[in-house]
């Protein structure tokens, strides 16, 4: 049995369950919620243990391998602006529509209160309390916040947001430094992250049972509104990963790229039947190149881009990121103010290129973005839960998006040949 399979059992058992105790107040089902509860809580502090090492070490190697390529010349600086600029139109848009439809989703407040533990609630406050504090705007703390003087306590303390920024500014400084030294940083710091990938990948084998310790104590509190809640989420994450892909991916592929539809429709589809069915960009890659060269794109974008591409460049997550982070705020009852909203979108954009290359990956890296306006992260395990068919959509995304990459790369053929002979 798939450990997918074996996930969504435990989460439906845990519903099940958790629907069947709820409203019941005798001592023996206030003691075994009281037994299953730290189960789910032990999950996710495993989850939150990776979280660090594995966003800073995944950042540092990919963005400093970017920048120190000298192969990549004018094609990688386009390549990044054009990447960057699809993240963040993707991520806004995202957050756009997807908070008043979330808003719409009806959760009993009495139950949502009450699904918030004691750590939530601090953090809740604690986040009020910095909105309303007076002195310098809001806005303008968000901007110094995002500088730490201190990146160890900031790690100690759970502030994502310095330590994404100094991990990104730390792989662009490599590119100065010499060769060798650069090279010992960054396969230093691939092994790393290539250890938390294997560290993250056991943790999410005991899923099914944190999964169904999670869902118990949430269903026994929201009752059936989680579970309608949990399908208005899927079916929100895939209908807008499908608008991503209809009204920026494929018109930046074929527009860009000075590609018909029906040949940028040829690139694309082989890779997205990989990775609609192996829920993978990496297990895609092999036929992303076959159709890079199929399509004569120029060697530097096939050879290099698509697979760096692959690798790091995940459009799919800055669409799943903000709506599971929207939700979940919607679940514990939480409003989150424009300042929190933009800060949603900004580490959901660097997030995105710290996404492990396993199946739920996106899931996993949403936990800086939660940090980031001082949600908890809970409610994780449902999501991972349920992750399978958006996993499937976002994958997709994934590789149309590289695909478009490469595409919107195809008019510079002679300017990228001269500097892959160089």
């Amino acid at each position: 049995m798939s450990l997918t399979t074996r996930v969504l059992l435990g989460l439906v058992a845990g519903f099940v369950l958790g629907l069947a105790l709820a409203g019941a107040t005798s001592p023996a089902v206030t003691t075994l919620l009281a037994v299953i509860a730290p189960v789910g809580t032990i999950f996710i502090n495993l989850i939150r243990m990776t979280v660090m090492p594995l966003v800073a070490s995944m950042l540092v190697a990919s963005v400093g391998s970017l920048a120190s390529s000298g192969a990549l010349g004018r094609a990688g600086a386009r390549a990044a602006l054009i990447a960057i600029a699809m993240l963040a139109v993707t991520a806004v848009a995202t957050v756009l529509i997807a908070t008043p439809v979330l808003g719409r989703i009806q959760i009993d407040q009495s139950a949502a209160m009450a699904l918030r533990g004691p750590a939530a609630s601090a953090s809740t406050a604690a986040a009020t309390a910095t909105a309303a504090s007076p002195g310098m705007p809001a806005l303008a703390q968000w901007f110094v916040d995002l500088v730490s003087p201190n990146v160890v306590k900031a790690a100690a303390d759970g502030a994502m947001l310095p330590v994404i920024v100094f991990s990104v500014l730390f792989g662009v400084a490599l590119a100065g430094v010499t060769a060798e030294r650069r090279d010992a940083v960054l396969r230093g710091t691939q092994g790393v992250a290539d250890a938390m990938q294997r560290l993250v990948g056991g943790i999410l084998e005991l899923a099914p049972f944190g999964v169904f310790a999670l869902a118990v104590p949430l269903a026994s509190k929201l009752g059936l509104a989680a579970a309608g809640a949990v399908i208005a989420y899927i079916v929100l994450v895939v209908l807008l990963t499908i608008l991503v892909g209809v009204v920026l991916l494929y018109p930046v592929g074929i527009i860009a790229g000075s590609m018909s539809p029906q040949a940028f429709v040829s690139l694309c589809a082989p890779a997205q039947a990989v990775a609609f069915a192996s829920r993978s960009s990496l297990a895609a890659l092999p036929a992303m190149i076959e159709s890079g060269e199929r399509a004569d794109l120029p060697p530097i974008v096939s050879r290099f881009i698509i697979p760096l591409a692959a690798s790091v460049f995940r459009v799919g997550a800055a669409v799943a990121m903000p709506v599971g982070v929207l939700f979940l705020a919607r679940l514990y009852g939480a409003t989150l103010s424009p300042a929190q909203l933009a800060s949603v979108v900004f580490t959901a954009i660097l997030s995105t290129f710290a996404v492990p290359g396993i199946p739920g990956g996106s899931v996993i890296a949403m936990v800086p973005v939660l940090a980031a306006v001082n949600l908890p992260i809970d409610g994780i395990g449902i999501l991972l839960a349920v992750d399978t068919i958006p996993d499937m959509f976002r994958t997709t995304a994934n590789v149309t998006g590289s695909l478009a990459l490469a595409a919107a790369l195809k008019s510079q053929r002679s300017s990228l040949e001269s500097q892959l002979d160089r």
